[in-house]
């Protein structure tokens, strides 16, 4: 825990103080590899081209995680799964684990959403899970880490360095 806390205090804006969050150096250079400068540029004209990218989604999460917020990914991603859940029994189950984990306000990764919201989706959640009743939360949590988080991705130094990375590689390619 003092590590944490020590790492929160000195908290910079380059990743490689994060470099516990990262993968190991030689699959960031596999996945840059498998990556095209276009792929990586498109992240930059669209959040949901970013999170719906295999690739982007691990480094956007990588990226919050050394931002330590990553619950809201954490949570979107939790509702996308939720949404495929089949059968009301397991319905019910997934649907107290996202609002113990995210939603209630003691839970150890709150998000950040209003009263009325966190209400409306707590008597949803709990009495009346349906595949659909975290649509409203998710979509709120969607537009923060687009205003937000996205942003500060696309001028943090991770993004940087792999959008060079990439370009470099399709250099080496095509020589």
């Amino acid at each position: 825990m003092k590590t944490r806390l020590g790492c929160l205090s000195h908290k910079s804006d380059s990743y490689s103080d994060f470099s516990e969050f990262l993968p190991p150096a030689h699959e960031t250079t596999a996945r840059c590899q498998k990556l095209s400068t276009d792929e990586v540029v498109r992240w930059s004209e669209s959040f949901n081209d970013l999170i719906s990218h295999k690739y982007g989604l691990v480094v956007f999460r990588t990226f919050l995680k050394s931002e330590f917020s990553d619950e809201n990914i954490e949570f979107w991603m939790a509702c996308e799964d939720y949404k495929k859940v089949k059968g009301s029994t397991k319905l019910a189950s997934k649907a107290s684990k996202i609002y113990n984990e995210f939603i209630d306000v003691k839970a150890p990764r709150e998000i950040n959403i209003d009263y009325r919201t966190r209400e409306r989706t707590k008597r949803t959640l709990l009495m009346e899970p349906t595949p659909t009743c975290l649509n409203e939360v998710q979509s709120k949590v969607f537009s923060l880490m687009e205003k937000d988080s996205y942003p500060r991705f696309l001028r943090s130094k991770m993004y940087q360095d792999i959008v060079n990375r990439t370009h470099a590689q399709s250099q080496r390619r095509s020589v």
